[in-house]
């Protein structure tokens, strides 16, 4: 903890950022030295800083050092306007934040949880447990399934849930269940969701979602049967649509009616670009 860290405060799951500048507010150590630092967790170090993690929702009155031109902001808003190292950086910290805050007790006595390994890692205080924690990621699958239609068309099936802004439809996701395989999970999935046969499930790219603790595992898969059954549970809607089609779409925040996409530093967008982007079968 020298002169040269770097310091990142969350509060209530969302991170310090400096908004007019428009990047995470790092601290110095002299910035923050009059808070719990023996709670930082260590998140690493590069050529010129090491840096750290401080929750600090329970010394909201210690923080008479923050200025005006800085906010707590979710990193879900702000995440794809930062630079991409500070982007990695500060969902890291949020990430192990929300996890040791989640994490107090052991899950096998129920004892408390001790901080140990420079914050990636808890120990269980009881001497006859002393039980280790480690932070988690919960896979999720995530695809785009695809269809030749009758008319020499290829189409991608997506859906929208109801909580979603108006219009905007994704293509489909969910969790992997124990035992199951990535391409297990997505015909699973898909099957569950719209009632689409789909086979061919093949890998394309992932995206780490640590909202709370998720790695989206991205796929382009292709569809047996294309009749839609939407359990309404799972989603509110779900449609096939061509490329052109896909081209009328505006973008997620527009205000203006008619279909959207998703935000361009997901990975929804990206299969759905990756898709767009080849040829017709």
């Amino acid at each position: 903890m020298g002169d040269n860290s770097r310091w990142l405060l969350i509060q209530d799951d969302a991170n310090l950022v400096h908004t007019q500048a428009n990047e995470l507010h790092y601290l110095s150590r002299a910035d923050v030295s009059d808070l719990a630092l023996q709670d930082a967790i260590f998140l690493g170090r590069d050529e010129s800083h090491s840096y750290f993690a401080l929750d600090v929702s329970k010394q909201r009155d210690k923080l008479y050092f923050i200025d005006a031109e800085s906010e707590f902001i979710n990193m879900r808003q702000v995440g794809r306007n930062l630079p991409k190292q500070q982007g990695s950086i500060g969902v890291l910290a949020r990430g192990l934040c929300y996890w040791h805050k989640t994490h107090c007790f052991c899950g096998r006595c129920g004892q408390p949880n001790k901080m140990v390994e420079a914050g990636h890692a808890r120990r269980c205080v009881n001497p006859e447990c002393r039980h280790m924690t480690f932070p988690r990621t919960d896979p999720a699958v995530i695809m785009l399934v695809t269809h030749v239609f009758p008319d020499g068309i290829e189409r991608c099936l997506l859906g929208r849930q109801a909580i979603w802004p108006e219009g905007v439809f994704s293509t489909l996701a969910g969790f992997v269940d124990p035992g199951e395989t990535l391409e297990q999970a997505v015909i699973r999935e898909v099957m569950e969701e719209a009632g689409v046969e789909a086979y061919d499930a093949t890998y394309i790219a992932s995206q780490p979602w640590p909202f709370p603790s998720s790695l989206m595992l991205g796929f382009i898969a292709k569809a047996k049967t294309t009749e839609i059954f939407v359990e309404q549970d799972e989603l509110e809607q779900a449609r096939w649509f061509s490329r052109a089609e896909l081209n009328t779409f505006s973008e997620w925040g527009d205000t203006k009616p008619g279909y959207k996409l998703t935000r361009e530093d997901s990975i929804s967008r990206y299969l759905v670009e990756y898709w767009r982007a080849q040829p017709e079968e």
